[in-house]
């Protein structure tokens, strides 16, 4: 992917990734609060990810999520919850608090267990991250471009709620109801596909949502993202 992000993708792509580019720093001022190597920003974070792991292959984040401090903040499987592991959800960024206020359900990244997390692969895409940055902009890390491809973080609920699919049953797993979505969003009926899941189907409405909105300037200037959040705990594009 990462090849394809620098070398083959169109020229001028919005690229909008599923995974959390950061973690929380808001709420306690610092990501791993009386860890000494906690790192002060976002890009700090994804050097620090990429030290740990750097034995591991395919981009894993194994080494990050057993590390014998970061790991007292994760909640992993096996029922092993680290002891500085916010009960609940798990510590928010201001972005997901935000997300809560709109309707949404997000959880924590560093909650590791369960359908609904994607802390597992935050940490790998932080990886992923790593190697493009300065060689591909990352909103809000990256000013926005005069011109250019660009990436940004997406949660794909809200794609599907644009399209007019109801809370709680977001997930499109038949043709019928991926093109419904699909003209709501302003977008042509699918090809076809070999097989329908939702991470295609989601892929698939979340490009259609990209292309309708991506030209609303309110949504690249929320009110809840600071200067400061910009560099921590970014922002998930479209939350307002």
């Amino acid at each position: 992917m990462v090849d394809w992000l620098l070398s083959e993708m169109p020229p001028d792509t919005l690229v909008g990734l599923d995974i959390g580019p950061s973690l929380p720093f808001a709420d306690r001022g610092a990501f791993f609060p009386s860890w000494p190597d906690s790192p002060a920003d976002a890009r700090a974070l994804w050097q620090l990810v990429e030290k740990i792991c750097a034995t591991d292959p395919h981009l894993a984040a194994a080494s990050f999520v057993d590390h014998p401090e970061a790991s007292r903040h994760f909640r992993r499987h096996g029922g092993r919850c680290g002891d500085l592991f916010q009960p609940g959800r798990g510590r928010l960024r201001v972005t997901e608090v935000a997300q809560q206020e709109q309707g949404l359900n997000p959880y924590s990244n560093l909650n590791l267990v369960g359908a609904a997390q994607v802390g597992k692969s935050s940490l790998t895409g932080m990886r992923l991250l790593r190697r493009i940055d300065g060689r591909l902009p990352v909103w809000p890390f990256d000013s926005l471009p005069p011109a250019g491809s660009l990436v940004v973080e997406i949660y794909t609920s809200i794609a599907a709620l644009a399209a007019g699919l109801p809370k709680g049953r977001t997930k499109v797993r038949d043709p019928a109801t991926l093109d419904r979505a699909l003209t709501a969003l302003g977008s042509e009926p699918h090809a076809p596909l070999p097989a329908y899941d939702d991470h295609s189907t989601d892929a698939i409405m979340a490009s259609a949502w990209l292309r309708r909105v991506h030209a609303d300037p309110a949504l690249w200037a929320p009110p809840g993202l600071t200067l400061e959040l910009a560099q921590t705990e970014g922002w998930t594009f479209g939350v307002r």
